[in-house]
């Protein structure tokens, strides 16, 4: 029974223990192979169109795709804006989340190091002195008794024979722990600078918004004092005066939304960098002062197994529950320990003639019965093996289907700017149409009113699909791994 729980890379089931610890053991339990990329050559069926719809404002050029473009390692520089490296450079740096990452993976590797010490035999030194007085009868001398020192000091070494690699299979399990802190360290780099990105972004969306808004408000506030003047001399009635500062007052009443939006925005910025809000970050974000990338990386399915951090890290706790299955099954096996010393016992000066003492042992434990313990210990080893495999293919279909909806997203942004934009420009000439139609009474003021409604939705909507492409692109970069792999940092996230 105990053979066909083993797959050795040395001798078969059948060698003697004095043969397998002469060949240095063997080591039991499945050996780690890493899973095969998703054998598809696209994130869907149909091909990706090789760039995106074009308009003729900011934020409206076309974004070309290049499939297996390499990724940058500071992919956040192609926006183009010195104030975004910036932060993140203080954000890599003063973010808690980051640092905690940074510190479990400092004691992963340190717990993987001091598991190789395993590998080594473990010598200890003992020395004591006592003072002692024996009586006589214990060696049939009854009414004797014996006054003396006894000074002892010795060296021990003992030494578990790995012959059947639990102790490599422990220590490779640690490793892959350490594996998967490292790139829980990258996703978390990776996490946190999309997420600046994305937040700088929606600052700039939030800054035009407002910024529109506020011009809607200068407009409604012309047209109301014209009406005001007219009505005062009887050209215009008074419901059309009514209805406008209504207007006015709806237009005003959007802005103070968009203000705590913006203020949180700048909040969550601030705390991204580690600091507290009164630390508010100097630099400000604009539309304006950030370059769409037009150049778009896609990287090759079979790729995007590589470089995906969470997928990475995924593939580690699968190499982790392997390794636990051999651990589980070595401990169900004879165990055997070498031990040795040398030392001096003596009633006076350590180490004189005679006083030399001295073993040499060797110790075999064989589990027999634990009431189906370590049986089951493998048991449930082996089942979260399974459940590993199982989270990391659900890991890669949520990875590759993060790719697919961000270039479905990118392609939508770009034809939803080109369409806004139409409409924006056809919503101004409609409103400055109706503006002179209505000076003249060609049209009802509730057809004017109409007009400036649909400008004013339309010049919204016109900002929100610019800064739309904007965090689609990050989200872009953010799907396929963010090159963390061209990282010039990327020694200290190294398990060595």
């Amino acid at each position: 029974m105990t053979a066909g729980l083993l797959r050795r890379r040395c001798f078969p089931a059948a060698a003697a223990l004095g043969v397998a610890a002469l060949l240095g053991g063997c080591t039991v339990g499945p050996d780690f192979v890493a899973p095969k990329p998703p054998p598809v050559s696209g994130y869907s069926r149909q091909a990706q169109p090789p760039r995106t719809a074009a308009a003729d404002v900011a934020g409206g050029e076309a974004q070309a795709f290049v499939r297996g473009l390499d990724i940058p390692g500071q992919w956040w520089t192609l926006f183009h804006s010195p104030e975004l490296s910036q932060i993140i450079a203080a954000a890599l740096k003063g973010n808690p989340g980051v640092q905690a990452a940074q510190a479990r993976l400092r004691e992963a590797k340190e717990q993987l190091y001091a598991s190789e010490g395993a590998f080594l035999p473990t010598v200890s030194a003992n020395a004591a002195t006592t003072r002692e007085r024996i009586s006589g009868a214990s060696l049939g001398a009854p009414g004797t008794t014996s006054l003396f020192t006894l000074n002892s000091a010795s060296v021990s070494v003992s030494y578990l024979l790995d012959i059947w690699g639990g102790t490599r299979r422990a220590v490779e399990s640690l490793a892959a722990q350490a594996e998967y802190e490292r790139f829980e360290l990258e996703a978390s780099d990776l996490t946190l600078t999309s997420n600046i990105v994305t937040a700088a972004v929606e600052e700039a969306s939030l800054r035009a918004q407002i910024g529109a808004t506020q011009d809607i408000i200068t407009i409604e506030s012309q047209v109301l004092a014209g009406l005001q003047r007219e009505f005062a001399i009887g050209a215009a009635a008074n419901t059309a005066v009514l209805a406008q500062a209504a207007a006015l007052a709806q237009a005003r009443g959007q802005l103070p939304p968009l203000q705590k939006q913006l203020a949180q925005t700048r909040d969550q910025l601030t705390a991204y960098l580690g600091r507290l809000p009164s630390d508010e970050l100097r630099e400000t974000f604009t539309l304006a002062s950030l370059h769409l990338p037009e150049t778009i990386p896609v990287s090759l399915p079979a790729k995007l197994v590589e470089q995906r951090p969470d997928i990475r890290a995924a593939e580690a706790q699968l190499h982790e529950a392997s390794a636990e299955i051999g651990v589980a099954t070595a401990n169900m096996l004879p165990q055997i320990t070498l031990s040795a010393s040398f030392g001096s016992e003596t009633t006076a000066a350590l180490f004189s003639p005679g006083s030399a003492v001295w073993n040499l042992g060797a110790g075999l434990a064989q589990p027999i019965f634990e009431g189906g313990k370590l049986l089951h210990l493998r048991r449930a080893a082996v089942a979260a093996f399974d459940a590993a495999a199982a989270q990391y293919r659900d890991t890669v279909i949520t990875a590759f289907q993060n790719v697919a909806d961000a270039l479905r997203a990118l392609q939508a942004d770009a034809d939803a700017v080109s369409a806004q934009a139409a409409a924006e420009r056809a919503a101004a000439d409609s409103l400055d149409a109706s503006r002179r139609q209505f000076r003249i009474g060609a049209i009802s003021y509730l057809s004017l009113l109409n007009a400036e409604q649909t400008y004013q939705q339309a010049r919204i909507s016109l900002v929100e699909a610019e800064a739309g492409r904007y965090s689609d692109t990050a989200a872009l970069f953010q799907a396929l791994g963010g090159g963390w792999w061209n990282r010039s940092d990327l020694a200290a996230n190294s398990l060595r």
